[in-house]
């Protein structure tokens, strides 16, 4: 026959649960202390990471910046310096055309019935806020020709030509009574360009042998300015 239970063994009873309840609670407390610093200690491990692969990204951009910068500078020089030589080939290569032309420019248009008596290489003005230079101007009495010489000739290089020859007589306005022709000059002519020229009323002067020609024929109608 069991022994009757006594209110002794009820309050054993609870407190042998409370005990196991605080003792289960502190385990679960410890356990969840643990997890949580494990969370922070892995959250600490992935901001350092993060943290540093940022900071080789940047080192790595900024390098990339600095090589590109430094990539940039040396095409610019480079650029500059073949700019600087183009332009040098090309202006000595005007000159040669200039020198070309100049001695033959009297003959050439007395025999188109333009009396040339004066010629005047590279003839400068600056005047009226017009800056103005002409590679050859040949001058008579009552007429002048205005003439630009190219190495090679483009269809833009003839349209700021007549841009330049409708200024011509601002920049030089003692020219203001005089006819004024436009003649363009140059040792290649690109395809098509000196019929350009000829219906925009220009002579047209190409090498020819050991010197120069007029091409235009005896059709031909002379634009003045």
């Amino acid at each position: 026959m069991s022994e009757p239970v006594t209110l002794a063994d009820i309050y054993q009873l609870f407190r042998t649960s409370a005990e196991e309840y605080d003792r289960r609670a502190a385990q679960s407390k410890a356990e969840y202390d643990r997890r949580a610093e494990e969370y922070d200690r892995l959250v600490a491990q992935s901001k350092a990471e993060y943290d540093r692969h940022r900071v080789e990204i940047e080192s790595l951009l900024a390098e990339s910046k600095l090589e590109s910068d430094r990539s940039m500078a040396e095409l610019k020089r480079t650029v500059e310096r073949t700019s600087k030589a183009v332009d040098s080939l090309t202006t000595r290569w005007g000159r040669f055309v200039e020198e070309l032309v100049e001695p033959a420019v009297l003959r050439l248009f007395q025999e188109k019935g333009i009396d040339i008596k004066e010629v005047y290489p590279r003839a400068r003005v600056k005047r009226q806020g017009i800056a103005m230079e002409i590679d050859i101007l040949a001058v008579d009495d009552t007429d002048l020709v205005v003439v630009e010489c190219k190495s090679r000739l483009s269809q833009d290089d003839v349209d700021e030509f007549i841009e330049k020859l409708t200024r011509f007589k601002i920049a030089f306005p003692h020219y203001q009574n005089y006819r004024a022709y436009g003649a363009v000059a140059g040792i290649q002519i690109n395809e098509g360009i000196d019929r350009y020229a000829y219906k925009k009323g220009l002579f047209v002067i190409k090498p020819s042998g050991d010197t120069v020609a007029i091409i235009n024929d005896a059709d031909f109608q002379p634009n003045t300015w």
